[in-house]
This record gives C-alpha cells, structure tokens and sequence, in this order.
C-alpha cells in the first residue's frame, strides 16, 4: 500500500486512500468517529462504492482470546489467499481522553510491517453493546477504499454484545472450556447471533462438556437453515485457525449460494437507516426540552395547567417542524 502525504478535502483523501494511501485512510476514520458535516459527506462518497467486502465479526466475552484468535487468523488468510485484510478493533474508551485504549492492537503487533494488513482501533465511548457507532461507516470506508475481507473485534462485554450482528457478514462467538452452560449463552443472545462457534482455548479442561452444552442449546433453538458449526482452537499455537477459517468459508458460501447474503446486507441498511434516524429525532427533541420555548412546559406541568399527553405532542410537533426543514443527511 501507497504511503503519501494527502488532500486536505474529503473527497481528496477519499480518492487518496481508494489509491492505497493508508495516512489518508487513518484520517478518514478519523473523520468517520468524529461524524458531523465532513462525516455526512464521507458516508455519500463510501456508500455507492461499496458492496464488495465480506465482513467478519468476532464476539464473545471478555478474555476469551478473541484479539489473539484474529490475529492467528490474519496468518493464516495471508498464507492462504495472500489477500490484504483490514481489522476494526473496538477498544476500551480512555477514561482520559475518550480514546481507544489500544490494547487488541498492540496485540496484533507481529502484522504491523505487513502491508495488505490494516489494523484500527476504534473506542466505544460508552456506546451500548461493546460496538462503536461508527463502525458500520467505517467498515463501509474500507469496502469503498478496496479492503476485501474486513474482521471486526469487538471490546467484550458480556450479554449486550449482540451488535455486532448488525455489522457483519459472518458472525464468529468465542468462548471457553468451562465458560458456563449453554442456558448461559442462551441468555447472552450469542447463540443467536452466532453462525460460527468457537472454543478456544482447547487445551484446557471441560471442553468436551461446553461442546456438548452447545450443541444441545443449537438443538433446542431450532435452527433449520443453518446450523452453526462448533470449532475447537487454541489461538495461542494456531491449532483449529485453518478449521475456523474453513467454517467462514462455508459460511459465506451458504448465504451466496441462497441469495441470502444480499438480503442480510440489505436488512443491514435499513436498521442502520433507523438508528440514525432516532438519534436524530432524540438529539432534536433533546434540543427542544431545552429550548427557550419551552421553559415553561415543566411548569405547566407542575401546575397540572397542561398534561403529559400534551406535552409531548407539543414536543413532537415542534421537532417535526425542525426535523422537515432541516436539508441534508440525517445528523449521526
């Protein structure tokens, strides 16, 4: 990958880094976490030009080995295909500077002079479910800029990290032996997201017990189209990394094979459509509760002069009029 001294416009490093400039991809990942007017005007220029990465998700819980897993992976893709790979790291946010800590980074260090890997990392500031909000531009900026294999790893955090299927082509779940019951995953939502299962860390003992913990809940879930292979790995070593990969790759090729990865894409997209959206209207309704016009609506309540259905309608009807004449993308 090219290596230069870009634009200053968003259109120019959109070209800069299309080209393989990755100082001008790293900027605009910047420009995507930050959002606002230059955010807006990026996603115009990503979202027609993208559609041709395939995008994989790493989840599970906190210390399950998911970093070092995608970088046993990140080899074993560069050895088989020779495919440059880009990697989303969603990291714990710096209590200091609202920054990504970097921890899964510095982890994937032995890629950093290979130059068909990216690797970024990217901060949750307090996001809701381990998943920056970002993330789905991003990962559309770096399908747009020519990365065809795009891995997404989130923070960990537990039962909300279910997000990430919003995210993702194939969704890989990574636990460990004597990680809990399968009722335990359940409750997770994970084995509803998962269409790869992982144990890592296969050399310790209760391996067989999760295995079949596992495969009794994929049983009692009831899944007809697709069953969730199960993988055993040791990332540390590489052992069951080229088997993981394998399940990818069947993965992808039954939803190709079913016209069922378009429909996924698409169901992406209008959910995606519909966070913004509400962000959108609680930002302006927030604005409007604060706004001088309505100093007064509490006190109306207080003295039961109005009620809360009024109130509201009040509210909504004020954000309606703000919202229709506002031109331009909806606000992230």
């Amino acid at each position: 990958m090219k290596r230069g001294r870009p634009g200053t416009s968003t259109s120019e490093l959109f070209q800069a880094a299309a080209s393989g400039d990755r100082g001008a991809l790293a900027r605009l990942l910047s420009i995507v976490e930050r959002g606002g007017d230059e955010g807006r005007k990026l996603a115009g220029l990503t979202f027609k030009r993208a559609g041709s990465a395939y995008t994989i998700g790493f989840t599970g819980a906190p210390g399950s080995g998911k970093s070092t897993l995608a970088s046993a992976l990140l080899t074993d893709i560069r050895k088989r295909l020779d495919s440059p790979v880009a990697v989303l790291a969603i990291d714990p946010s710096s209590p200091v500077t609202g920054g990504a800590i970097l921890g899964d980074r510095v982890r994937m260090q032995q890629h950093a002079l290979d130059d068909a890997v990216f690797i970024r990392s990217m901060a949750t500031r307090g996001h809701f479910g381990g998943l920056a909000a970002a993330v789905p531009e991003a990962v559309r900026l770096l399908d747009a800029t020519g990365w065809p294999l795009v891995i997404v790893e989130t923070v960990g955090v537990g039962q909300v990290e279910v997000e990430i299927a919003a995210t993702c082509d194939t969704v890989v779940v990574v636990v460990n032996p004597g990680w809990g019951d399968a009722v335990q995953a359940n409750k997770a939502g994970l084995l509803e997201i998962a269409d790869v299962l992982v144990i890592n860390k296969a050399d310790r003992p209760g391996v067989q017990e999760t295995s079949r913990d596992l495969r009794l809940m994929l049983q009692l879930s009831g899944t007809l189209d697709w069953t969730p292979p199960i993988v055993r790995t040791v990332a540390s070593t590489g052992e069951g990394v080229a088997e993981l990969w394998d399940a990818i790759a069947s993965h992808r090729k039954h939803l190709e094979g079913r016209g069922q990865l378009e429909v996924r894409r698409a169901e992406r997209a209008r959910d995606e459509a519909l966070k913004i959206a509400k962000r959108r209207f609680e930002n302006a309704l927030g604005a409007a509760v604060a706004g001088s016009a309505n100093a007064g609506l509490l006190t109306a309540l207080r003295e039961r002069r109005t009620d809360p259905e009024q109130a509201a309608g009040r509210l909504v009807e004020e954000v309606a009029r703000e919202l229709g004449g506002e031109p331009g993308p909806p606000s992230r």
